[in-house]
């Protein structure tokens, strides 16, 4: 079944949805896949790190903190998710490089932009949880995003 995020949201109404400022960017259209959550407080050092090792088909979720003073990703980190077979990737924060990735068949969701790259000084890592604007995500959710917005799930909800 090919699957929207409108229909998945009708057939399983408990689905959390994400639905207060994220935008996508990327150029890849939907994405769905199981979650890996990086901290990245204005350093996007781990972030490199996930996007390095191979995707398996997951979503890789950025907890920014909702910073808006630097990016998290840009062109270089989008084309390393495309390379390792990631789905797709959702920052709790801005990217760079926006007219770059939005040519990109990469699915890539923000809260914005920023032309200031991040810190690279080893901050945060790999955690077992977030909240992302509103919604509790912990490791292994699926996460379903479509040009209607972003879904969180405990367990696949589509067909495949």
């Amino acid at each position: 079944m090919e699957w929207t995020t409108a229909d998945l949201l009708d057939l399983h109404p408990e689905t959390s949805v994400l639905d207060h400022g994220l935008r996508p960017f990327g150029g890849g259209g939907r994405m769905a896949g199981p979650v890996l959550i990086v901290q990245a407080p204005a350093d996007n050092t781990h972030v490199r790190a996930a996007l390095e090792t191979p995707g398996e088909g997951r979503v890789l979720v950025v907890d920014g903190e909702g910073v808006m003073s630097c990016a998290l990703v840009g062109d270089n980190l989008a084309s390393l998710a495309l390379e390792n077979g990631w789905a797709g990737i959702v920052i709790n924060g801005c990217i760079r490089d926006s007219a770059i990735i939005a040519g990109m068949p990469v699915a890539v969701w923000a809260l914005g932009t920023s032309p200031r790259r991040s810190d690279k000084k080893d901050r945060g890592g790999v955690i077992p949880e977030t909240t992302l604007l509103d919604v509790r995500i912990q490791q292994g959710d699926w996460l379903y995003a479509d040009t209607d917005g972003v879904l969180a799930a405990r367990t696949p909800i589509h067909d495949s």
